[in-house]
């Protein structure tokens, strides 16, 4: 198992757009074999951040699933809600 955490930074005014679609998008990675489980939270402290925990079987079936047309169904949902680049790690459970 692999755990990818994804944070995204909304664009200034753009916060609930960006929430709406994450949380709507949730839907589509649930539908992919290699998916095993979505959290979607938002920072506290600075609420135009956040995070997506997602827990994947490998990290070659996270990447099969970027090709997919999932992948491009779930960034229609979020495309022009945030800024930059998407702060993206995998990692791995040691204990």
């Amino acid at each position: 198992m692999v755990t990818e955490i994804a944070r995204f930074t909304a664009q200034p005014g753009k916060e609930d757009n960006l929430r709406d679609g994450l949380t709507q998008a949730m839907a589509l990675f649930r539908r992919a074999p290699a998916c095993h489980g979505i959290t979607l939270r938002r920072c506290v402290e600075e609420p135009n951040v956040f995070l997506y925990q997602i827990e994947w079987e490998s990290l070659e079936l996270h990447h099969a699933f970027r090709g997919s047309p999932l992948y491009a169904e779930y960034r229609s949902h979020i495309t022009g809600f945030f800024q930059g680049p998407v702060d993206l790690r995998h990692y791995e459970t040691l204990a």
